[in-house]
């Protein structure tokens, strides 16, 4: 299978391995941010999915072109269909979840709190009575802390914030502000695509200059919840899940064969690996409305990135 499954080019400068990302900073203060295919869950990872990397680079591409209006964002070119450059940020310490339903499954979710008795969380009042996957009055924020090193998210409140100066009042004001306005351009965009946007996550950080820049990923399979529009109704008068673009095979087979944060991972079939990576193509073609077309330039991925990467070495 045509993976990428590492990223690392030695002419460039300024290396960073994250889990699935890898990143180059370069001395003009751009960074390349390169979305290889692993796969990362149970804080390991577990395997590769051709195409991955591709489609939450160009799904995250869409909706930076189709959100440019409402606030400015990192992107600075696209010289592969994997790879980003971008202006290179301060990650503000606060990330910004967006949801419209209360449903979810960690243990931060709006739905996870409120079926174990709460009422009054993130800053929020809650009223009783709500049901399982239901649109709530308007999306709220749910903001939590950022764990950089390992550690375990937290719910905060807007209080909590100003007053422990993870942000200034005017940075939360403007995050806000972006946040719940880019998420409704979201949500009108996928409603026409068939779609609705569930939740999502935001990362902001900051300029050279100060300025809030929206950073990351937006509205991608992996930061987002989509349901399939024609599903809900009846999914949730019967108390079950709506339709999504379910991409967890892998993480489901691994977990029911094995303890994953101790054990040895079993080998994963390739059509498991498939069935995953259809998923991901199928998501980019549903949310954005175009068809998906593989790039197969180059013997390998690595090295059509290595390619399209050389005015910058």
């Amino acid at each position: 299978m045509r993976v990428l499954s590492e990223a690392f080019i030695p002419e460039l400068p300024n290396y960073y391995r994250g889990k699935v990302r890898e990143n180059y900073d370069l001395p003009d203060g751009r960074r390349i941010i390169i979305a290889t295919d692993r796969l990362s869950a149970f804080d390991r990872i577990l395997t590769c999915i051709p195409d991955k990397g591709h489609v939450l680079t160009q799904t995250a591409r869409y909706w930076f072109e189709a959100t440019n209006d409402i606030c400015p964002n990192h992107v600075l070119a696209y010289p592969d269909p994997n790879v980003v450059i971008g202006t290179r940020l301060d990650i503000l310490p606060v990330e910004i979840v967006v949801r419209g339903y209360l449903a979810g499954t960690t243990g931060t979710s709006l739905l996870t709190l409120y079926k174990q008795g709460g009422r009054k969380m993130y800053g929020l009042d809650l009223p009783d009575g709500l049901r399982d996957n239901e649109a709530l009055p308007q999306p709220v924020i749910t903001p939590t802390s950022k764990a950089f090193h390992g550690g375990h998210d937290e719910p905060l409140t807007r209080t909590q914030i100003i007053e422990e100066g993870l942000l200034t009042e005017a940075q939360w004001d403007t995050v806000s502000r972006y946040a719940l306005s880019l998420f409704q351009r979201g949500q009108e965009m996928a409603a026409k695509q068939g779609l609705i946007l569930v939740d999502t996550k935001y990362e902001f950080g900051t300029d050279k200059d100060g300025n809030i820049v929206l950073a990351d990923e937006i509205h991608t399979p992996d930061s987002s919840r989509y349901w399939i529009t024609d599903s809900y109704q009846q999914a949730f008068e019967g108390g079950d899940r709506p339709a999504s673009f379910d991409k967890d095979f892998v993480r489901a087979w691994v977990a029911e064969r094995c303890d994953p944060y101790k054990d040895d991972i079993p080998e994963i079939p390739d059509s498991l690996v498939e069935a995953t990576a259809q998923v991901y193509r199928t998501a980019f073609e549903k949310i954005t409305g175009r068809s998906f077309q593989p790039d197969t330039n180059g013997p390998t991925v690595l090295d059509r990135v290595r390619k399209n990467l050389q005015p910058y070495f």
